[in-house]
């Protein structure tokens, strides 16, 4: 009878041994291997001998030649990095899907338990975090429930809330009047609402008055992030292929080499950035460092947008816990949090 039409019984029971000896700290070891490329790299990301990790590979190769036939792995002479062989090919793929599975599962069920959680901030909503925890941490800890902060960039946003790689998160968005449908599945604490504005480099004679419309925006010399908030508004009032559309001096990764980008004269531009990290910057002046001004950036076009700063949860999570599960109890905090946040007073 074909293995495929055996019963999974008979099939486990006659597993060779050789597999069953194969432990997750071998395939890791494999994995890192195959990452870094020699055993001497693996050792060193692991914080092993190297003897050691070379006694794994060797394991794994006399069981892997004898169970299939080939190793998985040849050496390809001092200095030069490891050829994995199609059978070690297809043994890293196996190992990385294992291991990813396992690990998943093991996550899902702390969490489910209420023995983890893992909260995604970008760089300046981790305040939010930071006061929400202070509220519920004491308890938290006496229930030994594992934190972890993990750094989310504002372009990585939504995939991590669709990934559930975080239980909950706190960033901002741009968002329309009339709503944004990829929040139908999450509940939403909103903290602030405002508008983009334009940071600039160019001199008064070049750029005048304190004002621009987003209308004019195909007109200025514009730095532009490759993905995130920004980009996410100019696609919304040029369409997907913007760049074709505008003045691109500069594509940028990160929001704080735009800034750089700027104050170092390097390039003469414009950015759009949040309100506050507009004035932010406007009024930063260090000595040599070409002079910055913020600009209002009135949207003349349609459809209309905000930035819209808040946090975020999946509502089937708080449906699936009960009320006393760390995530109901953080984001209680969270709420909480917000209501005195938005109460009080402004500058």
């Amino acid at each position: 009878m074909p293995s495929s039409q055996r019963p999974l019984l008979d099939e486990l029971l006659d597993c060779p041994p050789a597999l069953l000896d194969t432990t997750f700290d071998q395939l890791r070891t494999l994995l890192v291997v195959y990452e870094t490329g020699s055993a001497l790299r693996a050792a060193r990301a692991l914080g092993r001998e190297q003897s050691s990790v070379q006694k794994q590979l060797d394991t794994l190769n006399r069981n892997c030649q004898a169970l299939c036939g080939e190793v998985l792995t040849l050496r390809q002479g001092r200095g030069k990095d490891f050829l994995f062989t199609p059978t070690g090919e297809n043994a890293a793929r196996l190992a990385r899907a294992t291991l990813r599975e396992w690990l998943d599962a093991v996550h899902w069920s702390r969490r489910r338990l209420g023995r983890m959680l893992t909260v995604g901030t970008t760089e300046f909503t981790l305040p939010i975090v930071s006061r929400a925890w202070d509220r519920v941490a004491e308890e938290l800890r006496q229930r030994e429930v594992e934190f972890k902060v993990v750094h989310v960039r504002t372009k990585d946003l939504w995939s991590r809330l669709e990934s559930k790689e975080v239980d909950l998160i706190c960033g901002t968005i741009v968002s329309t009047p009339g709503g944004d449908r990829r929040l139908r599945d999450y509940d939403v604490v909103e903290y602030a609402r405002g508008r983009a504005m334009l940071l600039t480099n160019l001199a008064e004679r070049e750029l005048p008055g304190d004002r621009a419309r987003t209308s004019e925006l195909p007109a200025l010399p514009l730095v532009v992030p490759q993905a995130g908030l920004i980009a996410d508004f100019l696609a919304g009032w040029y369409g997907p292929n913007f760049r074709d559309r505008l003045n691109v001096v500069a594509d940028i990764d990160d929001v704080h080499y735009g800034f750089s980008l700027l104050r170092s004269g390097f390039v003469r531009g414009c950015m759009i950035v949040t309100a506050s990290i507009g004035r932010r910057m406007a009024e930063r002046i260090e000595p040599g460092e070409t002079p910055l001004r913020s600009m209002e950036l009135h949207d003349d076009l349609e459809p209309k947008a905000e930035l819209m700063t808040g946090a975020f949860v999946r509502k089937a999570d708080l449906a699936r816990y009960d009320a006393g599960h760390p995530l109901n109890r953080l984001w209680d905090a969270v709420r909480e949090d917000a209501r005195i946040y938005t109460a009080a007073p402004g500058p």
